[in-house]
């Protein structure tokens, strides 16, 4: 969840589900769902294996990525399906059509009984909860996911940041497990063959770092005699100024909400894009890309083009997953944690372990709610997310005698050519990164997961945030959602334009006054009245 890199994760295409096994009995009420039966008239089993005796049909909607077989044929659903009693008719579609398509079938009153991986916004949540068109989950929880309600009460964040100012929780999340640091944060990676042929150490300060990307910049450090290496090779600038900001002491409570984190002078919610701090920051950046030492046209190339300069090798600091995956280089460390001209060293670039919440609500033309639960509860278990990202032993996955686990040759050497996500494509339906479930470390197969990346989070971690400290992204009433629309989209927008402009030197900071201006006038004023009473909420 590295902030602006979980979008560039190779996980996206790897989200583990843990699911446990639900349990649980008694009446549920209206609160937890509306059409809460009686758990011996609905014929839901409390615990194990068929969750209902006898067989019954949902109807669901999902997205679904290219790699995938057709859900309704896939051996994953189709054996859970015998696990469970539980036949699921799956309405797919790809992720580049989901949001007309899911606002379509809400507009027309056509919706089924659940929708999986469908990635509901905070305020969409909220809407169709009020409305009464999603079911509020609350007691179904208490009574038959005990493995979820088992990661609200380890990880308090969880219910933090589901729950929805009236109370209810409306949906289940992808939660990235808070113990597998390397998914979480990770600084950018440095090419330590170039820092050792030019006799270099790692930076430790911001002049530190400087000195080092000049040096990568004019000294040939790839021996070819000319100078066509990038010091600092990236898409945008978002990666280099997260990776400084808390250099700067800014972000003290991660990236989730971005442009917000805690004056520590006042201890009210502070706007970072107009801070002096952030000022400075931007001077920094602004030096490196005016002396040639980031890719010269940062915003506006294309990530096939910087793709292209890493797999030749030609980049020294690379801001994205370890190079040994998406550019077969190897050789690359994560960097140090910088201090920055006030003292500050943390590491602040991530945001909490909540990804989308809303990646599996349930509907009120849901007949079982209850037995549903239990059918998603599974995924939140070590067993059901062993199946979900590995599938069958000895068939798509081998166990070592320590539990360790892989994918078999032919998933991972197709004899068809087929690639990893196609091949496990034909099993299971993880690759793209679209489900609500727990990443856990031990299943997960991606990036974050190499021992170079675990290595790099273990040399973060002392001066990264602690759990405690770091916000999800927040949740707003109605009237609140409201007004942020209004006011929010223009903020934002500017912030990130003016950001690029003053780092290209397309706008003078001697205008700098002239832009925090601007944002009074687009009502930055009220933006950080709303994100104060939401973090107040947050901290209750």
């Amino acid at each position: 969840m590295k902030g602006s890199k979980r979008g560039k994760m190779l996980l996206a295409c790897l989200v583990s589900m843990t699911v446990l096994a639900g349990c649980g009995s008694g009446k549920s009420d209206d609160a937890g769902g509306g059409k809460a039966k009686d758990a011996e008239q609905a014929k839901i089993n409390a615990n194990g294996f068929p969750i209902v005796n006898d067989n019954m049909t949902v109807s669901a909607f999902a997205a679904k990525f290219f790699a995938n077989a057709d859900w309704n044929k896939i051996r994953l659903w189709t054996d859970y399906e015998k696990k469970t009693n539980i036949h699921v008719n799956w309405e797919t579609v790809q992720t580049e059509t989901l949001k007309e398509k899911r606002n379509l079938l809400l507009a027309g009153n056509d919706y089924p009984e659940l929708f999986y991986a469908s990635a509901f916004s905070r305020s969409d949540l909220l809407k169709y909860g009020k409305q009464g068109v999603f079911l509020p989950l609350n007691d179904l929880i208490d009574k038959y996911a005990p493995n979820f309600k088992a990661l609200m009460d380890k990880y308090p964040i969880i219910a933090k940041g589901i729950t929805m100012p009236d109370g209810n929780i409306y949906g289940l999340p992808t939660v990235y497990d808070p113990e597998f640091k390397s998914v979480l944060y990770g600084t950018p990676w440095v090419k330590q063959e170039w820092l050792d042929k030019l006799g270099l150490k790692q930076p430790e300060s911001l002049d530190d770092f400087y000195n080092m990307l000049k040096a990568f910049k004019e000294k040939d450090p790839n021996g070819n005699g000319q100078k066509d290496e990038i010091a600092w090779g990236a898409v945008g600038t978002t990666g280099i100024v997260n990776y400084l900001r808390g250099s700067f002491g800014l972000n003290n409570h991660g990236t989730s909400n971005i442009n917000v984190d805690t004056d520590p002078e006042t201890g009210k919610v502070r706007f970072i894009p107009t801070d002096p701090r952030y000022k400075e920051l931007l001077q920094f950046v602004n030096k490196l890309y005016k002396d040639g030492l980031l890719e010269q046209d940062i915003v506006s190339v294309k990530s096939t083009e910087v793709d292209s300069k890493g797999m030749e090798g030609l980049i020294g600091v690379v801001d994205n997953v370890d190079p040994v995956a998406i550019y077969n280089q190897k050789g690359y460390v994560g960097l140090n944690v910088l201090k920055g001209p006030h003292g500050d060293q943390q590491y602040t670039a991530y945001g909490s372990p909540l990804g989308n919440i809303g990646m599996f609500v349930l509907t009120d033309k849901a007949k079982n709610p209850e037995a549903m639960i239990r059918w998603m509860d599974y995924f939140y278990s070590d067993e059901g997310i062993k199946l979900f990202f590995m599938g069958w032993k000895d068939e798509t996955y081998t166990e070592g005698a320590n539990g360790s686990v892989d994918y078999t040759d032919e998933i991972k050497n197709n004899p068809n050519g087929l690639n990893l996500d196609q091949a496990i494509g034909q099993y299971l339906i993880w690759p793209g990164g679209y489900y609500p479930g727990f990443v856990k470390q031990q299943y997960f197969k991606g990036a974050e997961g190499l021992p170079t990346s675990v290595e790099n989070a273990k040399k973060a971690e002392p001066y990264a945030l602690k759990q405690d400290q770091v916000w999800p992204p927040f949740n707003f009433t109605q009237d609140e959602q409201s007004e942020l629309t209004t006011i929010q989209t223009d903020i934002d927008t500017y912030v990130l334009e003016m950001r690029d402009k003053f780092i290209t030197g397309n706008e003078s900071f001697d205008n700098w006054d002239q832009y925090v201006a601007a944002l009074d006038k687009m009502g930055v004023k009220r933006y950080v009245e709303i994100y104060q009473s939401a973090a107040e909420r947050y901290a209750k």
